[in-house]
């Protein structure tokens, strides 16, 4: 599919529905193409990520703890923040 710049805005739903089936839409400016929108298949995007070693999945699914430190900073910003605003 192509589309010219100008087009795109009235026709963003219809070229985001193309590039999700998988069709490359082509952007053109003056018939000339400048930039292409295709779609992303995420779960094969990290499966093929993964199998090159560029990321490796999380050993567990848990929360990230909030260190002590981190409250105390929080704590004295707000303490800080409120006497500059007096």
């Amino acid at each position: 599919m192509d589309i010219t710049a100008k087009d795109l805005s009235s026709g963003l739903t219809e070229a985001l529905a193309s590039a999700r089936a998988g069709e490359d839409v082509v952007i053109t400016e003056d018939g000339v193409p400048i930039a292409r929108l295709s779609g992303v298949d995420g779960a094969s995007l990290l499966a093929k990520l993964e199998a090159e070693g560029l990321i490796t999945p999380p050993a567990e699914d848990r929360a990230v703890p909030r260190l002590p430190q981190a409250e105390a900073a929080k704590d004295a910003l707000s303490s800080l923040l409120g006497r500059l605003r007096r």
